[in-house]
């Protein structure tokens, strides 16, 4: 089944078609990689995605609905939740802190309990606690919950980001390089991550990365962005061996990418 569909979208900014015509279907469960050079539009995809561009053309339809010209916070709570190329976490609060938050659209008492202090308001936040402890468990963080953010090294800081963005209970999570400046070893890690939590949270992904290691190591399927549009589409062998994605990005190292 179809969880997302993207139909002739395109996106320009005065004369620059940054996306042009970009026609992806993303099936329920799927792991699908976005590849391309700098400045092929990837990034301005995923903004049109996720609501922060509108689309100058074309239409995106999230399981049978559009959600063109929905806010960011309106289409995040239909299901999509993102990561960024560069992480944008709230510094100065705590790890834990930095989960709730995300939990916090999801709560289950209103305004009003809130200023009242009413029981369903303190039974609402501990939930939260329990369901933000949980993530921050599974994500090896649980022991530096009450750390702030800006003082977790790079690679905690990158999975702090991830468990925010599955705060929000997503169906579809679009993760905007994932191991850029990371070591190989945390790479790694990072990959049996994706896969683990793809399973354990019955997740759609889409993923923007230029480690062609990761994404052909992972991905089931791969669409090539070059000047905005889509020049290739299919699996990771099919990717690797088309001269057209050859000529455009990959060049001749492509063969050594393992995976």
């Amino acid at each position: 089944m179809i969880l997302l569909s993207v139909n002739h979208l395109s996106k320009t900014f005065g004369g620059l078609k940054a996306v042009s015509d970009v026609n992806m279907e993303l099936k329920i469960g799927e792991l699908v990689g976005l590849i391309g050079p700098n400045g092929a539009g990837k990034t301005t995809l995923f903004n049109l995605l996720t609501g922060v561009y509108k689309p100058t053309d074309g239409d995106i339809v999230l399981r049978r609905e559009t959600i063109v010209g929905l806010k960011p916070h309106q289409i995040n709570q239909k299901g999509i939740a993102r990561t960024f190329q560069n992480i944008r976490l709230f510094s100065n609060l705590t790890v834990m802190d930095n989960v709730k938050i995300a939990y916090h659209q999801h709560r289950s008492y209103n305004m009003l309990s809130a200023i009242l202090r009413l029981p369903s308001y303190f039974h609402g936040e501990e939930e939260m606690d329990k369901k933000a402890e949980r993530l921050l468990e599974i994500f090896k963080l649980g022991h530096k919950k009450d750390e702030l953010a800006k003082n977790l090294p790079y690679g905690e800081q990158r999975r702090l980001e991830i468990a925010r963005a599955l705060a929000a209970q997503p169906q579809l999570l679009l993760l905007d390089e994932p191991a850029a400046g990371m070591n190989p070893q945390e790479t790694a890690e990072l990959m049996e991550m994706i896969r683990w939590v793809r399973k354990e949270f019955d997740l759609t992904i889409l993923l923007i990365e230029h480690d062609m290691s990761l994404v052909m190591g992972i991905c089931e399927r791969i669409y090539v962005l070059d000047y905005g549009q889509i020049i290739a589409e299919g699996t990771p062998e099919q990717i690797k061996s088309n001269p057209k994605v050859i000529e455009a990005y990959l060049g001749e190292d492509v063969t050594h990418a393992h995976g």
